[in-house]
């Protein structure tokens, strides 16, 4: 009985460890929601800018998901690949639940990349965050 309950420890730490280490991936994402949140128009025109899209595309991006982050990271993911983010929101959908990862993956980025990376610790909107490695395309304006 004592060899088990000290199994079943040693297994709850693991536990705990694993999940705080997954925990840590964008884990960035709740203040950058709050912010965003508290200044939805200031928020639209910071993405307007940094990903140069007019405000109706911006609106559609905001309007597919439901948090702020997310809009951003679907951003990101779609200048990281060079696809259009209306692409990069029907393969979100259609992997909901299955992580960033997995996304990324379906939009050929490897998860394992120094970019995909910089995106888990951080944004760049807000110029605070750790995550200020460039996609393509910064910088070129996409119709």
């Amino acid at each position: 009985m004592k060899v088990l309950k000290i199994v079943s420890g040693v297994a709850a730490i693991i536990f705990l460890v694993s999940f705080s280490v997954l925990a840590a991936d964008f884990d960035w994402t709740q203040d950058f929601n709050i912010r965003a949140e508290a200044d939805s128009s200031g928020f639209k025109a910071k993405l307007s800018t940094r990903f140069h899209f007019e405000d109706a595309r911006i609106n559609v991006v905001l309007n597919s998901v439901d948090k702020p982050a997310d809009a951003y990271i679907i951003l990101r993911l779609g200048e990281m690949s060079n696809k259009p983010p209306e692409y990069v929101i029907k393969e979100y959908k259609a992997r909901k639940g299955k992580g960033w990862g997995a996304l990324a993956k379906s939009l050929g980025i490897k998860p394992g990349s120094k970019e995909f990376h910089a995106l888990k610790r951080g944004q760049d909107l807000y110029g605070d965050g750790p995550g200020k490695a460039k996609g393509k395309g910064k910088g070129k304006k996409r119709e």
